[in-house]
Order: structure tokens, then sequence, then C-alpha cells
């Protein structure tokens, strides 16, 4: 077994085609017409075999289990019965037998088909037809395990190389916050590796842009709803510029439909509903008025010295599904904002994670009176402090989403 399992990973390391003669172990046979005391001598000198093939000129017939086959013959005047009668009488005629050439993974459906006697006895393997050896259905497990552990090593590599992938087409605007708003912070946490959410902020002479978003899915999927809506962005951007959010998230919408394909009514069958939901903002540094436009995220304001957060909503359209009209037009707000104040955007990850005492939502409010209680920290301490009190609210609970939040004191 041992010696079969060493080629089977050899030739797993060298990307060759895994088949079942990879598995097959060249072990004694016996003839169709042996007596049952030659099946008793080799099992006897060979402890380490479970099943024992019989064949009719060089083509297995059928297959002899161990325990069976030694625990029919110790009852009593059973050696004087069947010693000298042939040993088919303790045969399962009806074995698994396979080609060399067939692949692990036929070779495990066929497993799961001939059922548990399979696993135990083993399965006898041929070339052209004629005995080759034996395979044991442990040998099997094992090496559909180390199949399985290959696969998923590189799905993993090549998930953690999409976050690093995911990770460059957000560092221009990581750059933007640290350098250029010096007062603003992020927390953005994908549930898996890669994640569904994604922000953009661009700095500019007389102000600066940011865009919250949060994609269909999360995971791979979302990952790739990432990169086609942020290249939707900033296609737009160059295009029409920072200073119209409404028009933006409209531009985005009939790109995102396009290269989707849902340009089509809901009930015509098309084959994807993806989009995003996003917040998209323009402050003017030079009037100190912020220019909102947002599709089923909304905008908090918190005012120097106002007892609660001010909420600008946002339309109840989404961006780029199949019932996201084409020629939808977004409502633009223009907020005065005091110097001072503190504005706040998170995607659902974070009102929707399930926790606490009770095993409820994390919920919108909790996370708006956590900032009100921390509203003379630095953005950066208060994200920290909102991420901390979700960690702790979250506890032994799974993940349910991807966290993005974003905090800026104007």
């Amino acid at each position: 077994m041992h010696a079969a399992f060493s080629r089977f990973r050899r030739s797993s390391a060298q990307g060759n085609p895994r088949t079942a003669g990879d598995l097959c172990q060249e072990v004694p046979s016996v003839d169709v017409e042996d007596p049952n005391s030659v099946v008793m001598e080799i099992f006897s000198a060979r402890r380490d075999m479970q099943s024992l093939a019989v064949i009719d000129d060089h083509r297995p017939i059928g297959l002899i289990n161990r325990d069976i086959f030694m625990s029919q013959m110790s009852k009593p005047f059973h050696r004087e019965l069947y010693d000298k009668k042939s040993c088919i009488a303790f045969m399962d005629k009806e074995p698994l037998v396979v080609d060399a050439d067939v692949s692990i993974e036929a070779l495990t459906f066929r497993t799961v088909e001939a059922g548990e006697k399979a696993l135990v006895d083993g399965f006898i393997v041929t070339r052209d037809g004629l005995f080759s050896g034996l395979g044991s259905g442990l040998q099997l497990i094992s090496a559909v395990a180390e199949m399985q552990a290959e696969k998923n090593r590189q799905i993993m590599q090549s998930i953690e190389y999409a976050s690093v992938i995911q990770r460059a087409m957000l560092r221009a605007s990581s750059e933007t916050l640290s350098m250029k708003l010096r007062d603003a912070a992020m927390v953005w946490e994908p549930r898996d590796v890669v994640g569904g959410d994604f922000y953009h902020f661009a700095a500019f002479p007389t102000g600066w842009f940011g865009a919250v978003a949060d994609c269909t899915g999360h995971g791979v999927p979302g990952a790739f709803m990432t990169l086609l809506a942020s290249a939707s962005l900033s296609k737009a951007l160059e295009q029409i510029g920072p200073r119209d959010p409404a028009a933006l998230l409209a531009a985005v919408n009939q790109n995102v439909k396009g290269l989707l394909g849902q340009v089509n009514s809901a009930d015509e069958g098309t084959q994807s509903n993806d989009g995003l939901d996003t917040a998209l903002f323009w402050f003017d540094a030079t009037q100190s008025v912020l220019h909102f436009a947002g599709a089923r995220i909304a905008l908090h304001i918190l005012s120097p010295d106002a007892a609660e957060f001010e909420t600008i909503g946002a339309d109840r359209m989404g961006v780029g599904y199949v019932d996201s009209r084409a020629d939808y037009a977004w409502s633009l707000r223009s907020i005065p904002v005091r110097a001072g104040s503190l504005l706040f955007i998170y995607t659902d990850g974070l009102a929707d994670q399930i926790g606490g005492p009770r095993n409820i939502s994390f919920g919108r409010r909790r996370a708006l009176d956590l900032i009100l209680e921390n509203r003379a920290e630095t953005p950066a301490t208060i994200c920290e402090r909102v991420r901390l009190a979700l960690a702790e609210w979250q506890g032994q609970q799974p993940r349910r989403d991807d966290v993005t939040l974003f905090c800026a004191r104007i």
C-alpha cells in the first residue's frame, strides 16, 4: 500500500493524470480452480491483504474478503468440508473492476455506486482486461483527500493573489485618504480574503470626491463585481468629472447594465442580476457644500453642536441590476456642512452583523450612538472603536458580509 501511494504522490507532484493504476498493488491471486486451502495459505502468509482476487485465464471473476473467509473457515468442520473445494465458494461474484487508466475522479464515482463493499474489499485493477493488482478503499480515500488538499491549496493561492489585485485597485484611494484627506479614515474588511465592497477617493484643487460601494455577493464573485463597478466609475469620472454624483450614478448604472447584458426586464431570462448599492459624494471646499447621491446607502452628518446625526437618505433604486431602469435619474442633494462636522457612511455588513447576548443585528442605531459617544476623537479612533465594538458584538458568530465604513471630519 505504501509503495502504491508513494507512486500516486509522485504522479501528483509531477502533474501527471491520476488514475486507478497509481493505486494498484501487485499482490497474489488465486485461480478459479484453486482450492480454499490455497486461499488460507495466502491469507495466513499475507496478513496485510484484506481481499484476494480470483482469476480465470488471467481475467478477474471475483474477490474473496479476508474477514468473511476466515470467519467461515473457523467454524467447526468447515476446514474438512471446504479445504479441497474451489475457492469460488466464498467469492463475491460482482466486485468493482476498473481499468488502470480510469481516473481517480471516475473511480470515486464508481466506488460510491458500488457501495460500502468497494471501500471494505477494495477494487480489482486490470490492464487490457487482464488482472494487474488490487487497490484498497483506504488508498482511494487518501488519494481523494490528497487531491482535494492540492485543489484547495491552488484555489487559496489564486484567491490570495486576487486579494493582491483588489488591494492594488484600492491603493490610489488609500493614498488619497492618508495624504490628502488627513482627517478621514476607512475600515475595509472583506468577509473572505477578497470581497464585494470597494471605495474610491480622489482629491482636486477645489475639493474631493468619495464613493463607498457594496456590490452583489462577497468572496470571489463579489470581487469580480468590484473590478467591473470600479472601472465603470473611473470611466464615468473621466467623462463627467466629480462634481455631479447623481450623473455619475446614472452613467455607472448604464455601463454596468451594458457590460452584464442586464438591459432587459426581469422576466426575459437574463443570465445575471447583479449590481451595487453605493454612496457618491463631492465636497466643494470653496463653498463647504457636500453634494450627495445615494443608491440604497445613506449619508450621516453630525454637526459640531448637534445632539443627533442628520441622515441624508438614499434613493431606493440600486445600480446596474436588471430592474434598475436605464433612464433612472438619482436625486442630487446639496448640504451645507459646518466646519468640524463628522461624515459617516457604511455598508450593510456593519448593521446586519448578528451577535450580542440575544443574537440580533448590530444595527444602525448602535453604530451611530457609538460615534456620538466618541465624537471628540479623531476619525481614525472612531473607526477603530466601531470596528472593535463590531468584533465584540460578533463574538463566535460567523461574519455575515463584507464591512466597509468611512468617517471624516470636515
